[in-house]
C-alpha cells in the first residue's frame, strides 16, 4: 500500500510544477485522497459490502468534491488534477498515467444494467477541464482531450479530440512527430504545441481558397481588358478582405 502511495506521490510531483514536496502532495491534494479513498470503495464493493463501497464513495465525494463510483478501475499514477466536480460513473476504466482536470465527467448514455456504459481511457490519455466523455467506447493510449469538448465516439490512440461536438485534430506526418516530441514532457489540460482546432483550420482553407480565386478573376479581367475587350471591374466594396476574416476565425 505505501509503495503504491510514494508511486502516486511521486507521479504528482512529476506532472504538476505547484507540488513542492511530498508532505503537501499528501496532506493538500484532493485527487490524491479521492484515489485513496476509492481503492478502499472499491475493495468493499469487490467483497460485496455494495452498501459500505457507495458510502465511502460518498464520503470521499464530500471530501474531495469528486465523485468515483466504487465499481469503477482506476489504474496506476492516475492524476486527478484540481479534482472538484470529476464524476467517474461505475463502469469506466481510467488506464495508468491518466490525467483528468476538473469539472470532467466520465459518463454513460445507455440506461441498461451491466452493460458498458462508461467509457475506457487508455494508458496516458490526458482529459482537459470540464470535458465531457460520454458513452462505452475507448480513448486510445496517449490520446487527449481538450478542455469543455464534448466526445461521444472513439478517439484514436494518440490522437487530440477538441470542441462540441468533438473533432479530431489531423496533422501532417512531420507535424505529428514534432508534436509528439514537444508533448512527452507533458500536455497540460490536453493542448498539444499549435493544436489548432480542425474546424478552424478548414475555414482558414476556405477562406485562402477564395482570396486566390479572387487574385485569379483579377488577372483574367486585367488580360481581357489589355486586349480590348471591355469588362466591368470587380466593386471595391465587395473586395474580399482574407487577412479580417482569418483574424475572425482565430
Amino acid at each position: 500500500m505505501f509503495s503504491r502511495l510514494r508511486e502516486d506521490i511521486a507521479s504528482i510531483r512529476e506532472r504538476d510544477p505547484a507540488a513542492r514536496n511530498s508532505w503537501e502532495v499528501l496532506t493538500c491534494y484532493p485527487g490524491l485522497h479521492a484515489v485513496i479513498l476509492h481503492r478502499w470503495a472499491k475493495a468493499c464493493w469487490h467483497a460485496e459490502l455494495k452498501w459500505l463501497g457507495r458510502f465511502i464513495s460518498h464520503l470521499g465525494r464530500a471530501l474531495t468534491g469528486i465523485e468515483i463510483h466504487p465499481g469503477a478501475s482506476i489504474g496506476r499514477r492516475v492524476f486527478i488534477d484540481h479534482g472538484m466536480g470529476v464524476v467517474i460513473g461505475e463502469t469506466a476504466v481510467v488506464g495508468d498515467d491518466a490525467t483528468i482536470y476538473q469539472g470532467v465527467t466520465l459518463g454513460g448514455t445507455s440506461l441498461s444494467k451491466g452493460a458498458k456504459r462508461h467509457p475506457t481511457l487508455g494508458r496516458g490519455v490526458i482529459i482537459g477541464a470540464g470535458a465531457k466523455v460520454l458513452g462505452g467506447f475507448t480513448v486510445g493510449d496517449g490520446a487527449k482531450v481538450g478542455s469543455n469538448a464534448v466526445v461521444t465516439k472513439e478517439v484514436p490512440a494518440g490522437a487530440t479530440a477538441v470542441g462540441n461536438p468533438a473533432r479530431i485534430v489531423e496533422r501532417n506526418p512531420g507535424q505529428q512527430e514534432r508534436d509528439q516530441a514537444a508533448a512527452r514532457l507533458f500536455a497540460a489540460y490536453g493542448v498539444l504545441p499549435n493544436g489548432d482546432d480542425p474546424l478552424s483550420k478548414a475555414l482558414h482553407g476556405l477562406i485562402n481558397q477564395v482570396a486566390a480565386q479572387e487574385q485569379q478573376l483579377e488577372a483574367v479581367l486585367a488580360a481581357l481588358t489589355g486586349a480590348g475587350i471591355g469588362c466591368r471591374r470587380l466593386e471595391e466594396a465587395g473586395h474580399f478582405d482574407a487577412a479580417q476574416l482569418n483574424r475572425l476565425v482565430d
